[in-house]
């Protein structure tokens, strides 16, 4: 059994990137953990009953995966910046030290999101050996509308490395990616259920199964 730390800067993020191996982690019984970076509010121009949609969704999604525990930081969404991370290093270093994650998913460091950027470079801050040891594996998911509209240029590109059959597991995906009403849309939407398949088939057919998903490994260690 292993503790497993699903990052997401913004709900749907997980279930778009990891649904299926979230999914397949729990069947094997791991203990998997949520941890959510932003949040919205009145502040930010959100009506109230967006913002209760929001958590309700949140509550739905978090029963549909049974996580162990979501965990909120609720920093206000599309606001983070460089100078953000001295706040948030100390606090994801405070939860290494609680949940003691041994692997950990994490957004892409060069999404066309500027907060899923500054959430890569916060988390990886939070992986060195001699003061985290018990992380082991660290991977970089993608994210349908962010990772693919990243300029175009050799630096940014997203080079999949690690694959999970998530073939028993895409259907649910699917279901628990719909809880998020306001977030998919019909095809050519990068956010719809058809664009979300393609990714998976496309996966699938280099991995040589049915539905992937698909990962860059950052670190592995074994011990």
């Amino acid at each position: 059994m292993s503790n497993v730390l699903i990052v997401a800067a913004h709900p749907d993020d997980e279930t778009l990137g990891v649904g299926g191996t979230i999914l397949k982690h729990k069947k094997n019984g791991d203990k998997i953990y949520w941890l959510i970076i932003t949040n919205i509010f009145e502040s930010q121009g959100f009506s109230d009953e967006r913002i209760k949609l929001r958590q309700k969704e949140i509550e739905i999604v978090s029963r549909l995966y049974d996580f162990d525990e979501v965990i909120k930081f609720d920093i206000p969404t599309m606001t983070l910046t460089d100078s953000d991370l001295l706040g948030l290093i100390p606090k994801i270093s405070k939860l290494f030290e609680r949940l003691k994650p041994e692997i950990i998913y994490t957004m892409n460091r060069s999404d066309a999101h500027s907060d899923h950027r500054i959430i890569f470079h916060s988390i990886m801050a939070c992986t060195k050996s001699f003061r985290f040891p018990y992380v082991k594996k660290v991977l970089m998911y993608e994210c349908l509308s962010e990772t693919e509209f990243s300029p175009s240029v050799p630096e940014n590109v997203f080079q999949p490395n690690y694959f999970v059959d998530i073939s028993n597991f895409f259907e649910k995906k699917i279901e628990i990616m719909k809880v998020f009403k306001s977030e998919m849309e019909e095809h050519p939407f990068p956010r719809s259920s058809k664009n979300i398949e393609a990714l998976a088939i496309f996966r699938g057919a280099y991995a040589g199964v049915e539905f992937a998903e698909a990962f860059q490994l950052i670190k592995y260690l074994e011990k």
